[in-house]
């Protein structure tokens, strides 16, 4: 679906399609334990996050220089682009990289040499969030945020993501204070696989202005009285939902009842090469499986450039948002 629409939850190594996996392999000799690209494809099949993650994991060993993650960021830049992204706030795990041996700014200088030409070879502008893994300690989220200091031009934000039970907000209170003083922006996962307090932590104790997911606030009345009334995003990914086996099939995803509700939501892909769908796509499957009408449609873009970073550019939000209001639906 070509409808504008911003991209505000997107992990660049999610975009890792099983042709560039291959074709990074080769040029890195790295061995992937597939016979071709199908049987990778066969592997993007999940039994819950933490099988996804192992795979996701996994495949990380091909990304090593400059080069390979700026060919990335240009693949899915090119795919965002041709559905209908005008703006992307693109998630990045700096922890699995240096874990693996590549430095912060082999991932950040490859990443933003992309992310810097998107504008004249996609149409589409740009920023860069950094998040922290949040199965790993806090003390290694914050030495992440200082080996981040020299690329701090290249990060608008930070976030947090990868397994969510049992690794509250609150754990990284400290390494968000630190990232607020330094300018950052402020989102996090919440509500995905975790219980609703989650939302309220991330909200009371982190200070996020955007909840990444957030699905589970459906379960807590109030704390959806509060989202509502304070516009906060939600930037959810239903495709990921199913996927992943928070929600048995689509036609259950409460995004229709979300909307209802006053919530701002805003619909995005997570991880497309791994679910099934880019942004695009996405908007087409919640509109078929929930009967989502053309101006719910058009709310969810609007909704995705009022909840992007572009406060220190309100003239493009305002061109996006016109790009929104004037799109025509075939």
């Amino acid at each position: 679906m070509h409808l504008p629409k911003a991209e505000l939850h997107l992990h660049i190594e999610g975009t890792l399609e099983p042709e560039l996996a291959f074709a990074l392999a080769a040029r890195n000799g790295v061995h992937l334990p597939y016979a071709d690209t199908e049987a990778l494809r066969t592997a993007y099949l999940f039994d819950d996050l933490q099988t996804f993650l192992d795979l996701y994991y996994a495949l990380m060993a091909v990304l090593r220089t400059e080069d390979d993650f700026a060919d990335l960021a240009d693949a899915y830049l090119t795919r965002a682009a041709a559905q209908g992204v005008r703006h992307a706030e693109i998630f990045f795990d700096p922890q699995a990289h240096t874990a693996r041996g590549v430095p912060i700014g082999t991932v950040v200088e490859g990443l933003g040499r992309a992310l810097e030409r998107s504008e004249e070879r996609h149409g589409v502008s740009t920023q860069l969030i950094m998040c922290f893994l949040r199965d790993r300690s806090a003390e290694s989220a914050l030495e992440t945020l200082e080996a981040a200091k020299p690329y701090l031009h290249r990060i608008s934000a930070v976030g947090l993501d990868s397994a969510e039970v049992g690794h509250p907000p609150a754990k990284f209170s400290e390494v968000y204070a630190a990232a607020e003083a330094l300018g950052l922006r402020k989102v996090a996962h919440a509500g995905e696989e975790g219980p609703p307090e989650y939302i309220r932590e991330a909200l009371d104790v982190l200070g996020v202005e955007r909840i990444d997911h957030g699905l589970r606030c459906m379960e807590d009345p109030e704390l959806v009285e509060r989202l509502a009334a304070d516009r906060v995003p939600l930037t959810l990914c239903p495709l990921s939902n199913v996927r992943l086996r928070a929600i048995d099939t689509l036609e259950e995803h409460p995004l229709r009842a979300m909307m209802d509700a006053g919530l701002l939501c805003t619909v995005n892909s997570d991880d497309p090469a791994y679910f099934g769908g880019y942004v695009g796509d996405t908007f087409h499957a919640v509109h078929e499986a929930l009967g989502l009408d053309r101006e719910q449609l058009r709310t969810l873009a609007r909704n995705s450039f009022e909840a992007a970073f572009l406060d220190h550019d309100e003239e493009r939000r305002a061109r996006y948002l016109s790009e929104v209001e004037a799109y025509a639906f075939d």
